[in-house]
Formats: C-alpha cells, sequence, structure tokens
C-alpha cells in the first residue's frame, strides 16, 4: 500500500457553526494525521488548521472531500512526490 506525505490547509469561516462537524471529521480520520495545529482568529471570525498527514490518496481525499462539502469550509491539501510502501 503506497502512502504519501502532506499538509492539509483548512480555513473556517464560521467556527461556532461548524467547527464541530470539522473537529468531528478530523478524529474520524485521525489515523493519518501526525500533527495538527489549530489558530482561532478571533478578529476575524475564522478558524485556521494545517495538518500534516501520511495516509494513501483515497484516504486523504476522503477526509479532504468531506470538509470540502461543509458550508463555509475552504479546503486545500498539497502532497509530496515521495511514496512509502508498507
Amino acid at each position: 500500500m503506497e502512502k504519501r506525505l502532506g499538509v492539509i490547509g483548512i480555513v473556517v469561516d464560521c467556527p461556532e457553526k461548524t467547527g464541530t462537524q470539522v473537529s468531528k471529521y478530523i478524529s474520524e480520520h485521525s489515523s493519518i494525521i501526525v500533527g495538527r495545529m489549530g489558530i482561532p482568529y478571533r478578529q476575524r471570525n475564522v478558524s485556521v488548521i494545517a495538518l500534516i498527514v501520511e495516509g494513501t490518496t483515497d484516504e486523504i481525499g476522503a477526509l479532504t472531500g468531506k470538509l470540502g462539502n461543509l458550508e463555509g469550509v475552504t479546503v486545500k491539501s498539497a502532497l509530496t512526490s515521495k511514496k512509502f510502501i508498507e
């Protein structure tokens, strides 16, 4: 099984509305998350989350797809070209 290392950037426009669902999806995919940093930018009423992930493209795509379908959530990902075999 080929795994990739990457980063997922998440901006939550209205954290009080969708923040709980974002956290739920991240928890559901915790097996691929290597690290997480979250910054509540209160002056702008947004939250910014950065995830370092290692997983198959299907696993990473499942997480970004769920997050991207939430209203007010913007998601971008970048994966390395290096593949790891497990």
